[in-house]
């Protein structure tokens, strides 16, 4: 070891064809020439070659043959121990070993957004000596390479799951920065992946958007979105988006005059062939241009438009204002924190007036750490809650409760669009429970006001007469048995009339748009026609079996209503077997989905209701996917990062994307 370690800290190798000439005197500092004895000062190679080229011409032309030739054996610099050691060992360029940890140094850049340059940093390399000595770590031309094809890779990838997929739902989102000096618009898609037989969620794009926000410049970059992943709009059940009037307006559906592209007979002129290409062109810009979009409004966002409307009540205002007061004050307090940690290991929490829950949570953490907040607000002196008021206050999260439960359950990135009915009219009667039972005059005011405002608010998803009703939201619930068994017998004319309204939703969509034989075979209606005879002669044998599985709490009070039956006609045919078998006959446990249970019945028999109903129980709720986004990828866009638009995007769909 002491040999390498000497051989490491000596010094570059004297040229030996060049001082078998020379020799140097270290005590006077100069250097002789052996051929004809003349001094000169130093030992520079560069003036010991000049003296031989004009000196001893000769020895110079064959010192300069030798170079010119190659190193020769004495001159070639010679390997230390260490490095042929070392060298020996290292990874070969093109193995598997290299490529693997080459490709993990990528994606680890690609999605987090660090600079390439990160990779040449001397503590870099020296962590990957530590880490692994055998890898070659690569420059940065590499890297960036490697994160280009990686993420080409999983644009391809993604790209041919999309065009596998029946139906895509599409989620928005605009952000802005603090300061106003960068917005971003962020595009999802909810599918049913038919590849790996379960509901997928993935970032197709991250816009950065020039002010003003305009709904034209919103629509632009959807459609250009939609046309780069190739996603025709055929295809699209709903874009789901905030309530921003810019957001509305962008997804507004336009006259039917306006629709209709213009049509020439064969009289007109004669097609060229250049007409020809021309008019395919216009053809699939169709695809993309001339088919208006429906819009669904978020629901989460919706219900939280509902609970903000509680802080307006002067009531409420005031105690909810001590609160925040009572907050602050131990937010401030070092001390403070520091005791009501050591007592309970929680601290109070601030209430933020745009994020989801937030004033809930501020409530029910005071109310979790009640006595801590008595006790270290009475040693500090000040003032806290009156008795009174702390009932007051957990009225209020009783009043609030349910909303944050389904808040929880419908911002889930896939498979929340089926639970929003339920969910909704479990909320209106919490709402009329609340007002029945509370003591509290102002506040069973407010549950009433409440109510009305989310009548109003969901009727697009509530009220069949209203001019926005979609049938979208009852359509999901009711391809999913776990909450669509407690519906079907209810005896309440809103409800049945929702069913009805999804009914003939699916009904009227369940063919698919790439079908081509959408009528069964002779074999099949033989089948089918066997199958429907099995069912009626099971049901007058078998005594009827009532479910037990209740998913909503209203739903336990409702009453049931006489069935009744519906035409055997095709897709008829199933929605009949599915009611009437499925639902009624078959009790379904806890833990299985709405998925689960379509995934696992007949493809032969259901062979469009299957399909379309795991297309619907994909979908999800809200666009909190697309605000997502932002919170995960918030450092990628801190300072002047964003201005590298390129990269971010990149960052971003790379980071969204991954384990997909």
């Amino acid at each position: 070891m002491t040999l390498v370690t000497e051989m490491l800290v000596s010094g570059r190798k004297r040229r030996e064809d060049l001082w078998m000439h020379f020799t140097f005197d270290a005590k006077e500092n100069k250097t002789l020439c052996k051929p004809c004895g003349v001094a000169i000062t130093g030992k520079n190679t560069t003036n010991l070659k000049r003296h031989l080229q004009m000196s001893h011409p000769e020895i110079h032309t064959k010192i300069q043959k030798t170079s010119n030739d190659g190193p020769s054996q004495a001159s070639a610099p010679q390997q230390n121990i260490y490095t042929a050691l070392v060298s020996a060992s290292k990874y070969k360029i093109d193995s598997k070993e290299q490529q693997a940890r080459e490709d993990a140094i990528a994606k680890w850049i690609g999605r987090t957004g660090l600079p390439v340059r990160t990779i040449e940093d001397e503590d870099f390399v020296n962590m990957m000596a530590t880490v692994d000595r055998r890898l070659s770590v690569p420059k940065k031309t590499k890297i960036n390479n490697l994160i280009d094809k990686h993420y080409e890779d999983e644009k391809q990838k993604f790209k041919k799951r999309l065009a596998a997929a029946r139906r895509v739902s599409i989620c928005t989102d605009l952000w802005t920065k603090k300061g106003l000096t960068a917005s971003f618009l962020g595009i999802s898609a909810c599918y049913f992946c038919v590849d790996q037989n379960k509901a997928d969620h993935i970032l197709l794009a991250l816009e950065q958007v020039a002010h003003p926000h305009t709904a034209q410049s919103i629509k632009s970059c959807v459609d250009k979105c939609l046309q780069e992943w190739d996603i025709p709009k055929k295809k699209i059940l709903t874009v789901i988006t905030d309530n921003g009037s810019n957001m509305v307006a962008a997804f507004k559906h336009t006259t039917a005059a306006a629709e209709e592209p213009p049509s020439f007979s064969e009289e007109d002129s004669p097609i060229t062939e250049s007409d020809s290409e021309s008019s395919e062109s216009e053809i699939d810009d169709l695809r993309y241009q001339q088919i208006d979009m429906d819009r669904t409004p978020c629901v989460v966002h919706t219900l939280q438009l509902v609970v903000h409307m509680v802080q307006k009540e002067a009531s409420v205002k005031r105690i909810l204002d001590k609160a925040r007061s009572v907050v602050k004050l131990f937010r401030k307090s070092s001390v403070a924190t520091q005791k009501i940690l050591e007592q309970c290991g929680l601290i109070v929490l601030n209430d933020c007036p745009t994020r989801w829950s937030s004033t809930f949570n501020m409530i029910a953490r005071l109310i979790k750490v009640k006595d801590s907040v008595c006790q270290i607000a009475n040693n500090m002196g000040w003032d806290s809650f009156l008795p009174s008021e702390w009932q007051k206050l957990t009225s209020l999260h009783d009043l609030l409760l349910p909303f944050a439960e389904h808040t929880k359950t419908l911002q889930s990135d896939t498979m929340s669009m089926s639970l929003v009915v339920p969910a909704l009219f479990d909320l209106l009667s919490h709402l009329d429970d609340f007002k029945q039972n509370t003591s509290y005059q102002d506040l069973a005011t407010i549950a009433q006001k409440m109510k009305g405002n989310v009548n109003q608010r969901f009727a697009s998803f509530l009220d069949t007469t209203d001019e926005r009703f979609s049938p979208l939201a009852a359509a999901a619930c009711f391809v999913n048995p776990t909450v669509c068994e407690t519906l079907v017998d209810v005896a309440d004319e809103n409800i049945q009339e929702l069913l009805k309204q999804a009914e003939e939703y699916v009904i009227r969509k369940s063919a698919l748009p790439h079908t081509q034989d959408e009528d069964l075979s002779e074999e099949d209606d033989a089948l089918a026609v066997a199958e429907e005879e099995n069912i009626e002669k099971s049901k007058e044998e078998a005594p009827p079996s009532t479910s037990k599985h209740r998913v909503f709490r209203f739903l336990s009070k409702c009453r049931r209503r006489p069935r009744q039956r519906t035409s055997p006609n095709s897709i008829e045919q199933q929605i009949r077997k599915y009611r009437e078998e499925e639902l009624l006959q078959q009790p379904i446990t806890d833990d299985d989905t709405g998925t689960d249970f379509w995934l696992s019945k007949n493809d032969t028999f259901y062979h469009q209701l299957k399909p379309f109903a795991l297309d619907l129980l994909a979908m999800p709720a809200s666009q909190a996917f697309a605000e997502r986004i932002f919170s995960v990828t918030g450092d990628l866009s801190r300072g002047r990062r964003n201005r590298a638009r390129v990269i971010l995007a990149r960052s971003a769909f790379l980071k969204m994307n991954r384990n997909k």
